[in-house]
């Protein structure tokens, strides 16, 4: 007997344009800081309804810049939410600042505002929410708490490209430092990469001269007027941006109707959107509530309390279906643990999340063929 064909994690959805774009790099022979990376920060920028954007080579780097740009350093604390993709928390390491966790929204898995307000203390200098999963973070309470407080912003939305907020602002456009990011699994992708939207023009002018090794615009070769870092985007990535940038609504749209096929299967299984009936159910991804538009990065649905996550992970890989467990707790990595007295126990929403939550294979050209496979996988699993 054959085995089925595999179903991947994820696939980027790459086509004619973005080999014309790239092809045209190649043979300009530019490689780097050249005009189709204007091109692509000055796309981004418009499609996102800002004035300006500037590109880096990944959302990693983004996030760095942006504690930099906010001048968070040794003694400060941010407040910002434990589950979460580590670079979210590590960009605060890199400068010397401490990152102060506060546990999460059950519905929303986002940083809950309440706890946000109860964790400032006297050392406090922001706060970084996660938009996670593609859902936007409550950020006019958290602005208004950052207001209140004299604290500054910097949002984590390099999993929200294309999330409109519940004020009908798209994420990142809200005025205060937003970072986004493009690998290859992301809602555009570029491969690599990232771009962090500034709120000044001095800000701006600050970040383009950090991404290249602290030069100036009106420097001359080999002059540095200040500590900076090798976070270039290169040409190349640049035109897949662009190319990317161009369909950008097409590619959103392909990945909502996946979205809309697992909720349509998988509750014909029991499964249940997050603040259901059943919580210790199979959860699927929480609707809207108050968000205008969430953009779907993965599918991630929490297995039913009780059930061995990678027992279940382990029947749909025997069946060629790609699962990842996502994600672990970052207060309790190694690093943090040792660095920080960190432990079991507490932040227990995120720690339950972190331990029975799946992202099943996503991407845009995912059929109905493939989507019920899956679900039939997942339904076999959960019965074993």
């Amino acid at each position: 007997m054959s085995q089925p064909e595999p179903i991947p994690l994820a696939r980027p959805d790459l086509g004619a344009r973005e080999e014309e774009l790239v092809l045209e790099v190649l043979r300009s022979g530019r490689l780097s800081l050249g005009p189709v990376l204007e091109r692509f920060e000055r796309a981004f920028a418009d499609w996102l309804g800002v004035d300006d954007a500037v590109a880096v080579s990944s959302g990693t780097a983004a996030l760095h810049l942006g504690v930099r740009a906010l001048g968070w350093g040794p003694g400060d604390e941010v407040v910002t939410s434990p589950f979460s993709f580590v670079a979210s928390a590590n960009c605060l390491l890199y400068e010397g600042a401490s990152p102060v966790f506060c546990d999460i929204d059950p519905v929303t898995l986002n940083i809950d505002p309440e706890l946000a307000r109860s964790a400032v203390s006297d050392r406090t200098v922001g706060f970084l929410p996660v938009d996670i999963f593609g859902y936007p973070a409550a950020l006019p309470e958290l602005e208004e708490l950052a207001t209140e407080s004299g604290l500054g912003m910097l949002e984590d939305a390099c999993e929200a490209a294309g999330a409109v907020d519940c004020e009908g602002v798209r994420v990142g456009a809200r005025g205060h430092l937003a970072t986004f990011a493009f690998y290859a699994n992301k809602q555009l992708t570029t491969g690599e990469g990232g771009v962090i939207v500034p709120f000044a023009p001095e800000i701006a002018v600050q970040i383009r001269s950090e991404r290249n090794q602290g030069r100036a615009e009106d420097m001359g070769w080999l002059s540095h007027q200040r500590v900076g870092f090798n976070y270039r985007l290169t040409e190349l990535q640049a035109a897949l941006g662009i190319a990317q940038l161009e369909r950008a609504e097409e590619l959103l749209g392909k990945r909502a109707r996946v979205a809309g096929l697992y909720r349509e299967r998988l509750g014909a299984i029991g499964g249940n959107p997050a603040g259901g009936d059943d919580p210790k159910g199979l959860v699927l991804p929480c609707a809207d509530r108050g968000a205008e538009r969430r953009s779907w990065f993965v599918y991630p649905v929490l297995l039913p309390a009780g059930v061995e996550r990678d027992r279940v992970i382990g029947e749909l890989g025997r069946r060629a279906i790609e699962a990842k467990a996502y994600m672990p707790c970052i207060h309790l990595l190694p690093h943090y643990r040792e660095r920080f007295d960190f432990g079991e126990g507490q932040f227990p929403v995120a720690e339950d999340a972190s331990s029975r939550l799946v992202a099943l294979p996503f991407f845009g050209a995912m059929g109905e063929v493939q989507v019920d496979r899956v679900a039939a996988a997942l339904e076999a699993a959960l019965d074993a």
